[in-house]
C-alpha cells in the first residue's frame, strides 16, 4: 500500500514538473510570437518618400481661407499631416485621438488634415464632428506628391521640414508609432524593428 502512495506521488510530482516547464516553454513562444508581430505601427507603404529627406516645397489653401508652407509648422515645431475623408469609417474613429493628440503634443505637433473633393462636403464633415480647431486643407496634388493612395494615412514633417515618418494609420498605437519612428530616426516601427532584428542576428554570430 505504502509502495503504491508513494509512485502514485512520483507519477503526481513528475506530471506537475512536466506542465510546469511546457507552460514555461509555451510562455518563451508567446514572447517570441510577440517580438515578432507586435509593435506594428503604422504600416509604411509609400514609393515617393524617404525619410531624411525635404518634404515636397507645397502651399495649400485652407477651408478657412489661409495659405499654408504644410512644410513649416513654425515654432519650432513638428507638422503631421493626417488624410482622411468624409466617408472613410476608419478616419472617424481615429477623430477623437486626433483630438486629444492635438492638445497633449501641442507643445511640439502642429496637425494639418487633408483630403480632396467638394469643398461643401467637408465643411458638412467638419462641422458635424467639431474638426474646426484644425487647419484643412483640400488639395489632390498634395496626396500624390505623397505618394497617399491609402486612408487614413499620417505624414510627419519634422521641424526642419524633413520627411520623419509616414504610414497607413489605423488605430491610436500606429498613430504613435509615427512619433516613436520619428524619435529612433527611422521611417516606420517596421523598420526599427528589422534593423533590431538583423542586429540581433548579427550579434549571435558573433557569440558562436
Amino acid at each position: 500500500m505504502t509502495e503504491a502512495v508513494l509512485i502514485s506521488q512520483g507519477l503526481l510530482w513528475l506530471a506537475v514538473i512536466g506542465l510546469g516547464l511546457a507552460v514555461i516553454a509555451l510562455a518563451r513562444q508567446v514572447g517570441i510570437l510577440y517580438e515578432r508581430v507586435a509593435p506594428a505601427g503604422a504600416l509604411a507603404v509609400n514609393a515617393r518618400l524617404k525619410v531624411g529627406e525635404d518634404a515636397p516645397p507645397i502651399s495649400a489653401p485652407t477651408l478657412d481661407g489661409r495659405v499654408i508652407d504644410l512644410r513649416n509648422a513654425g515654432e519650432g515645431k513638428s507638422r503631421l499631416l493626417f488624410f482622411l475623408a468624409p466617408d472613410c469609417p476608419i478616419c472617424k474613429t481615429l477623430l477623437p485621438i486626433l483630438k486629444s493628440v492635438r492638445k497633449s503634443e501641442a507643445q511640439w505637433l502642429d496637425i494639418v488634415l487633408a483630403s480632396d473633393g467638394p469643398a461643401a462636403a467637408h465643411r458638412a464633415f467638419i462641422d458635424h464632428e467639431g474638426l474646426q480647431d484644425f487647419a484643412y486643407v483640400l488639395s489632390e496634388p498634395l496626396g500624390r506628391a505623397l505618394g497617399v493612395g491609402k486612408l487614413p494615412y499620417g505624414v510627419l514633417i519634422d521641424e526642419a521640414g524633413k520627411i520623419a515618418a509616414f504610414g497607413i494609420v489605423n488605430s491610436r498605437e500606429h498613430l504613435e508609432s509615427l512619433f516613436e519612428a520619428k524619435e529612433r530616426g527611422v521611417g516606420s516601427i517596421q523598420d526599427f524593428l528589422s534593423a533590431r532584428a538583423s542586429t540581433t542576428k548579427g550579434g549571435g554570430h558573433g557569440h558562436s
